[in-house]
Order: structure tokens, then sequence, then C-alpha cells
């Protein structure tokens, strides 16, 4: 891959140079922190060779690359220059964009874990081999097992000192000052203070009341104690004088930083932490805490389309430093990443068109050892169909892991590789019940995408005949679909929602409405019709299926302002009125009328086809179907 032109690319596409802020990656995607969104040219970078999609959270936008992702980082960074994380490039110039409390926070977590999770994996891993080792024979009291257990300890022990590097890039802070305070934190003299973990204690310092808390392989008190020195530095930059700022501001942040984390910042750190590890625990010792994998498992793919899954990373590192092990993630992740392997691989030996072949197989066994997001992109998201599949058989693998009650021992990206992390003080127990679960998220999602989730446009006996008349013949043009309402027609891609923007429901198009009806587009039957009204769902008497989702985010009306005027089952005719709804209301309640027409079995068809975008009447021809 030419590395070079796809950094090239990327950075024109995005905006150019001077729209970057910050640049970091994780280990399958780009993260640009832009200053102005609406200079990327979206569907550019999506056609970029060795780009596989582009996802939007946390106020950064994502580009997926896949194993690929440190060459491309790279070859970014050269051209880029040097570049911090406080939003300022070498040019000097800060992001301009404001971002949403939400954002800023998935913004922060996003960029202090990623760089540490290299680390956090491996020892991690070597973690869990130590644990098999041990149950095939190793004697857990050698030096041999001694040394390789300090350096799998070494990470998470050390977690506070390695998030104040990352803290201190992302807040433009002093980095040494800032591994300084960490380190006062889990220094020797210190925790050997702590007696008892189980008990609260106190010492003083000039008499004030410190509480002895143990903050080695914590994730909170760190980042509070960040933020805090963030601030007193930029207060002491502003009252220290110039002539005495080298000597007396290093000592008074660390000073006042140091106690303030040690008597109020620390304890509340600490507190928090254990009361999370506490929530989450007591989340999987409840009647239904069994459930929470399967959601999750089912959940997975969509929360990794837009990067939400690091959001759990401080949760995760937070339940194994407090009890050595977490229940949610984990056991959900594992057979929803099977589920992903299977059915790339489903696809791709099904298929009979080369260049997906290729992609399916090489993402399929990627999948397997743990790194979903080219099976995701490259084909998961593809297919709608597929899509379901993967959801239903990690689902039913995440049920079978939260009911078993599994556990994972170490951070990790799960796969085969990782199934040493299931082994826990329990013996084979726990890595036998997690390797059910990811045999059944895997074989049911093979066999569902085998039978239901995919199948080839083209027939094979139509591909083998390589001539121009045999694939014109082989195409049909299914009956042409019209408009279901009055108004202007805009693409999909324009629509604010980005589940229709990014196709991810299927092809089609928008109408910004001018009128209060909406007409069937083709001769068919109704086959939804939405309990909140807001939406039908009709299929073509060709078979193309078709959804009429009036307004954006409508769902949340229930139903208010809209009277439907068919019933499902019912056959329709091209023009016939099938619901109305005030669209003054719906707009003055604060909802817009765009109003997407989506081929939800897109992946059936070899073309869909807007015919043209001008503002016109229902009835006018507004898609093509081959």
């Amino acid at each position: 891959m030419d590395f070079k032109n796809l950094a090239k690319e990327l950075i024109s596409e995005v905006g150019g140079k001077d729209n970057i802020s910050s640049l970091t990656h994780c280990a399958t995607r780009l993260r640009f922190t832009l200053k102005e969104d609406s200079n990327v040219n979206e569907e550019q970078v999506k056609d970029i060779k060795g780009v596989l999609g582009v996802a939007k959270n946390g106020g950064q936008f994502q580009v997926i690359i896949g194993q690929n992702v440190p060459e491309a980082y790279a070859e970014v960074q050269k051209l880029l220059g040097d570049m911090n994380s406080n939003g300022k490039n070498s040019n000097g110039k800060a992001s301009g964009k404001k971002m949403k409390v939400s954002e800023i926070i998935f913004d922060f977590v996003a960029s202090i874990f990623t760089p540490v999770l290299p680390a956090i994996i491996g020892a991690g891993l070597i973690k869990a081999f130590l644990s098999l080792a041990v149950l095939i024979g190793l004697d857990s009291s050698g030096s041999t097992y001694l040394f390789l257990n300090v350096i799998g300890d070494a990470p998470l022990y050390f977690l506070p000192v390695m998030l104040a590097v990352t803290c201190s890039k992302k807040l433009n802070t002093n980095t040494f000052l800032n591994i300084a305070l960490a380190a006062a934190l889990i220094h020797p003299n210190y925790t050997a203070l702590i007696t008892d973990a189980f008990n609260i204690h106190f010492s003083s310092v000039f008499g004030i009341p410190v509480t002895l808390a143990s903050y080695n392989s914590s994730v909170i008190p760190v980042i509070l104690m960040s933020v805090a020195f963030k601030y007193v530095d930029k207060l002491l930059d502003k009252v220290i004088p110039k002539i005495v700022k080298f000597f007396f501001k290093p000592v008074l942040s660390l000073l006042i930083v140091g106690l303030l984390t040690f008597i109020v910042l620390g304890p509340i750190g600490f507190v928090l932490g254990v009361g999370i590890s506490t929530v989450l625990n007591g989340a999987m010792s409840s009647p239904i805490g069994w459930l929470i994998p399967a959601i999750l498992g089912g959940i997975f793919p969509l929360m990794i389309t837009v990067g939400m899954h690091y959001g759990l990373v401080p949760f995760m590192l937070q339940s194994i430093a407090a009890t050595g092990y977490e229940q949610l993630s984990g056991p959900g992740n594992l057979p929803s990443n099977m589920a992903q392997a299977a059915a790339s691989l489903a696809v791709g030996l099904k298929t009979k068109k080369t260049e997906l072949k290729q992609t399916a197989l090489t993402s399929g066994f990627t999948a397997l050892l743990g790194t979903t997001e080219p099976a995701l992109f490259s084909v998961t998201l593809r297919f709608k169909k597929v899509l379901g599949c993967v959801m239903a058989g990690g689902a039913v693998g995440g049920l079978y892991a939260g009911v078993m009650n599994t556990k994972c021992y170490s951070f990790c990206s799960p796969g085969l590789l990782a199934l040493v992390a299931y082994i826990g003080p329990d013996g084979w127990r726990n890595l036998i019940h997690s390797v059910i679960s990811m045999v059944i998220a895997f074989v049911i999602t093979f066999v569902l995408v085998w039978l239901y989730g995919y199948k080839d446009v083209v027939a094979a006996s139509v591909e083998e005949k390589n001539t121009e008349t045999a694939l014109k013949a082989a195409v049909k043009e299914k009956d042409e679909i019209v408009s279901v309402a009055d108004g202007k027609r805009i693409p999909l891609s324009e629509v604010s929602d980005p589940t229709f923007a990014g196709e991810m429901l299927g092809k089609g198009v928008a109408v910004e409405l001018t009128g209060g009806e909406i007409y069937s587009p083709v001769n068919g039957t109704i086959v939804t019709v939405f309990p909140t009204k807001h939406a039908i769902g009709v299929v073509s008497e060709d078979g193309v299926e078709l959804l009429i989702h009036v307004g954006i985010d409508t769902v949340k009306l229930d139903g208010k302002y809209f009277n439907v005027k068919v019933e499902e089952g019912q056959t329709v005719k091209k023009g016939d009125l099938l619901l109305t709804c005030d669209i003054e209301k719906v707009k003055k309640a604060g909802f817009q009328t765009v109003t997407p027409l989506i081929v939800t079995n897109t992946d059936e068809f070899t073309e869909i086809q807007i015919v043209n975008l001008e503002d016109q009447k229902h009835g006018t021809a507004i898609l093509k179907v081959k």
C-alpha cells in the first residue's frame, strides 16, 4: 500500500493541515480532532484506497485503516510536522471548534487511554499465559515465575505514571512534573503507610488529615490530579514574576498539587473508583446481571462503528485493578468478535466475487485474532442482513457467558490469541465456558449468514460469461420508484441523522417536505406500520423493500401529529395516500421534516440510481433499482 499517497489524500480531504488540531491512533483508526467538521469531504475520504470506513464520535473524525494504521499514522505525521494534543499544530493556530461536554469527555478518554493500551494488553496477556503455565505445572514460587510476573504486573501497577504522561500531552502541561506528581502517589514510603487495604486509616500533613488510600493501578485520582495541575500551572504562570518563574513555578506546582492530591483529590478519586467497581460488580450480581453480556454482545458492532467501545476502557481497568477481573465487556466482546469473524468468513466462502472473497476471508481471520474493524467496515456494514446476523450471534453467545458468570482476568482484545485471559483461579472452568460462548456465537452467525444473511447479486452462471451481452441480460431494471411527497429532494449524505447519512439501513434519497401528505412510491404491499406512525415499510411487486421515515427523530413524538391511512398487509398502488402529518406542528416541536426513502434490501441489487434531485411533486420518478 502507498501510505505516502494515502496520507496526502487524507490531509487534503479532511480540510488540509490547518484544519487539523490533533491526531492520535488506536489499533485500527486514525483519530483526527478537527477545527471545522464542515471542511471534510467525507465521501472522498471513504473512496481513498486503504480506507475501510469513517466514524464520528467524541468530537473526533475517525478514519478506519485496519492493522496498517501505524504506517499510515507515521506518514500523516511526517506531513503534519510537529503537533501536540492541545489543539495547536506547527503553525500555532488553535482549534476554533466548540465541542459538547460529551464530546470533550470522549475525546479526552480516547486520547489518554489509546497510547497506553499496547502496554496494558501486552502485560495482561503475559499474566494470562502465566496462569496457563501454572495450570500445566510451572512452579509459582520459582524465580522464572517471579520475573515474568513482575513484567506482567508493572504496566497496570504503574498505570498512574503512564496516564500522567498521556494526560500531560493532552492538557499541554509539563510532562515530567506530572510524572513526578503521579510517582509520589505510589512511592514506596507512602505505600508502606497503608498496612490494611480493607480499612480506612489516616495520617496528617501540617495537621491536616490525610486519608491513606492505595493508588497503584488507579485511574481517576491521576486524572483529577492532572486537571488540577493544568489550572494551578496556569495560575502560577500569571502571578509569578518572570525573573524567578524558572525556579519557583515548579516548586510551587509540586507542593500545591501534590498536597491537594493527597489531601482531597486522591481520596475522592479512590472513593469514585471503588464505587464504580462496586456498582459494576453489583450489576452483575443482580437478578438480571446475566443479561448485560448478552446486550453488549449484541450491540458491540454498533459501538465500534462510532468508537464508543473505548468508553468502556476506564471501567474495565478499574474493575480489574480492584477485583482482579471484569465481567461485562470481555464476556460480551468475545462472542461478538467471533460473530464478526464468522460472518466475514461465511461471506468470503459463499461469494464468487473475487475482490469481496479476498477481503472477507482476510478480515475474517483477523477478527478471529481479536481485531474486528476490517471485517465490520469492509463486510458487515455493507450488508444489512449480515449485520443483523452478527448482532444475533453475539447476543446469544453473550447470553451464555452471562448465565455461566464468566470473567475476563486481563485487559485484552478478545480473540483466539487472548483466550488465556479467561483462565482464572478456578482452573479451567471459566475458560471452558468462555470458549463455549465463543463457539455458540460463531456457529449461529455462520449458519444465519450462510442461509439468510448473504447471497451474491449476480448468479454464478452469468459471472462466468464474461461478455457485455451476458451482463446486460443479467441486469433487470425493476419497477420505477416515485417520490412519496412534494418537496425538495436531497442526497442521503446531507441528512443530519448519521444512520441514514451513512447508508447503514440502505441506499436511497430524502425529501424535504413542503406538504404533509405521504404517498406510496410503488405498487406493492404494506408490511410494517410503526406504532409511532412516523414510518411505514412497503414491498414492491418486484421485491424492492422500502422504508419511508417521515422526519428525523420523530419517533419521539409517539404518533402525535401523524394520521396513518393504511394497515399492514394492505395492497397499495403508486400514489395511494399512506399517511398525513401536520408538518408545521412537527417543526414547531423542534423536529426536521426531512423524509428518507430507503431501499432496505440494497445488497440484493446491482445499482440504485437517483433519477434527479430537483424540486418535484409526489408521483414523479425518484429512484431506479436494477
